[in-house]
């Protein structure tokens, strides 16, 4: 059984919604439930990686609060191995109150919290070197994770065959994205948005953006385009992929899905095609149910489903 090793950004999350509408002020709006769970990058992936069978560590930094039992537990009913969390007494947990209202986008209120903590040093050699991939979600905004001090982890992982992947989150104010492309020698797999991709590249093309972030050396990159579906580019060759249909209820967690769907393609080293109709399955899954992992596919399930409900991928060369 393959081993992951999930690390970066924690959150607990409370979900308001769906509401018809936000209540005026000084009114009430009352909702059947108002569930709390594990949320963030690393939490998301390691959980929608143990879905699909695997055996998954999660690493990240959470307060000493009735919140980091929310995260912790949901981990562990999940199936994911928590050794690695580290406590500090410096931050809260990470929190996120998503207020869900039909017919809008999502609106949030967010505690940064504990994320803070989290720096590259305690992604440990030894750990490392018994993962066979290593998934960092949320560069960009783990600011005690330097440009600097991940790549000798990431070459680390390199030397000994452990699969490096990398998400980010950007704020649109950040003024040195585009210092993570020093990067990318380093990675096999580099996971932006075409927003984010936008920023570390200047370009606002998608196809351009793709082909910016392989001339810079990462191995893979794929690019989520949210409801436009998603570009994955290699060598020579790029492949675009639409979305699947599904009856969208709260579409956290999607991309974070996709992610898992991406790692689980590359540990069994399926073809692109395969890997993006499986990676965009776990996506479509994940906004059937509010949170961010409620919905999302089992393997047997993502299996059934791709093969009832059909996807064009397509493979184009560059000109």
């Amino acid at each position: 059984m393959s081993k992951v090793g999930c690390a970066g950004i924690l959150v607990a999350d409370t979900f308001c919604g769906p509401l018809p509408e936000l209540p005026p002020a000084g009114h009430l709006a009352a909702i059947d439930s108002m569930p709390d769970r594990a949320g963030g990058c690393a939490a998301n992936v390691a959980i929608d990686l143990a879905r699909q069978g695997l055996a998954v560590d999660a690493l990240g930094c959470l307060g000493n609060d009735a919140a980091a039992g929310v995260v912790r537990t949901s981990l562990v009913e999940a199936g994911v191995a928590c050794e690695h969390l580290v406590t500090t007494g410096d931050h809260p947990t990470s929190r996120t109150v998503i207020l869900l209202v039909q017919g809008q986008d999502r609106r949030y209120i967010h505690l940064f919290g504990a994320n803070r903590a989290l720096s590259a040093a305690h992604f440990e050699r030894d750990w490392l070197a018994g993962l066979d991939a290593f998934y960092l979600g949320g560069l960009g905004a783990l600011p005690g994770v330097t440009l600097e001090a991940l790549q000798p982890v990431l070459e680390f992982c390199r030397q000994r065959g452990v699969l490096t992947i990398v998400d980010v989150v950007i704020p649109h104010d950040a003024p040195a994205a585009g210092a993570m492309k020093a990067l990318l020698p380093c990675v096999d797999y580099f996971l932006p948005n075409d927003d984010e991709a936008r920023l570390i590249t200047g370009e606002t093309d998608p196809l351009a953006q793709l082909r910016a972030l392989l001339r810079c050396g990462a191995r893979t990159v794929v690019l989520t385009r949210g409801h436009k579906g998603a570009i994955f580019g290699r060598a020579q060759s790029y492949w675009q992929a639409d979305v699947y249909p599904v009856h969208v209820v709260d579409p956290s967690g999607a991309g974070d899905a996709f992610a898992a769907g991406i790692i689980v393609g590359a540990l069994e080293q399926w073809d692109v095609p395969r890997c993006l109709r499986y990676a965009s399955a776990l996506g479509a899954s994940a906004t059937r149910a509010v949170g961010t992992t409620a919905g999302v596919f089992t393997r047997a399930q993502a299996d059934s489903f791709i093969a009832q409900t059909p996807l064009t991928v397509k493979e184009e060369t560059w000109s």
